[in-house]
């Protein structure tokens, strides 16, 4: 495992790290705790050892797994989690400082620890990244001991370039892959200049670029990438990197012949992102263990060619570009 610093945390991290979303199992089946121990502890026993999590996964259940995995093990894990989805309707209204203290209090408590090495705003709406109060609510957390520091999980370019004008903010989460590479740009440069750790999600754009996905490949009633391709449940960018499904598997297609692989893209997809000096961590989901060695590959990987980076730039221009581009 190869390990880079999380910005002005301070904190050295694996750049492959673990999301949650998924660890109880596959979108919409219910939690399982025995499938989630083991890829948490598989995760940590091959050098992983940052987990992110939040408190709508599996209900708080994923907090529960994650904190539990953390009080048995000796190494030093850090913990992510995130705050604020729960909230109903989720509106700029509904952010207020009380509410968030509790639902970080209740992290605690699910997870059973004294304090959060990270605690991350759940991609709030735009208007409260212009809300001093709620960002000033964390300082006072961070005082009393319950948190290490604040970042935030965006879904735009410009909600990230807001949050780091906050100093208290030490981290954004952003999606940032081979079909969405706005990123690169302006965010990691200003990213960089104020030492902002960067995790990036989404990185296999909802499994499109692991290469295994068809056109009749079906998904679950209760998974997103069923229901939620045009934003019916939350913000589309969220499913495959908010790409049309077809054309997300017309882009596929050209990428195999820039890489040799057995027919997962996976490695090659999350060794792109590596080439990113800007970017702290990677946060690949796993719904099973067997996930886990294909994630990891990525670290063994060698740098990619110039004609490969070349190549997935041209893909993306001419196939995915307009209008993803100008949209997150």
């Amino acid at each position: 495992m190869n390990y880079r610093k999380l910005g002005k945390t301070g904190f050295t991290i694996s750049e492959i790290s673990l999301g949650t979303w998924q660890v109880g199992g596959k979108w919409g089946d219910p939690f399982s705790h025995s499938n989630a121990d083991r890829i948490l502890n598989e995760a940590v026993d091959a050098g992983i050892n940052f987990i992110d999590t939040a408190d709508v996964y599996g209900d708080g259940e994923s907090e529960k797994a994650v904190g539990r995995l953390v009080r048995s093990r000796t190494e030093r894990i850090y913990v992510a989690t995130k705050c604020g989805r729960r909230l109903r309707p989720h509106t700029n209204e509904a952010y207020q400082p009380a509410v968030l203290r509790a639902f970080v209090e209740d992290s605690l408590r699910n997870m059973g620890l004294e304090t959060l090495d990270l605690i991350q705003l759940h991609c709030p709406p735009t208007d409260v990244y212009y809300r001093p109060e709620i960002f000033e609510e964390f300082d006072r957390l961070k005082d009393e001991g319950k948190i290490l520091n604040l970042g935030v999980s965006v879904e735009k370019v410009e909600e990230g370039l807001k949050a780091i004008e906050f100093p208290n903010v030490t981290t954004v989460q952003i999606i940032f892959n081979m079909f969405r590479q706005r990123p690169a740009e302006l965010f990691f440069t200003e990213a960089q200049r104020r030492d902002i750790g960067i995790i990036v999600r989404v990185p296999l754009a909802s499994g499109l670029l692991t290469g295994k996905f068809k056109a009749d490949t079906a998904f679950s009633a209760e998974d997103h990438r069923n229901f939620n391709r045009e934003g019916a449940a939350f913000d589309k960018g969220e499913t495959f990197s908010g790409v049309n499904y077809e054309t997300g598997l017309a882009a596929v297609d050209e990428l195999r012949s820039v890489f040799s692989n057995d027919g997962n893209l996976a490695p090659d997809a999350l060794r792109w992102i590596l080439m990113f000096d800007a970017v702290s961590c990677i946060i690949p989901g796993a719904s099973k263990p067997d996930q886990l060695p294909s994630n990891l590959e990525a670290t063994q990987r060698p740098a990619l060619a110039s004609e490969q980076m070349d190549a997935v730039k041209r893909i993306y221009d001419e196939r995915i570009k307009n209008p993803v581009h100008y949209l997150w």
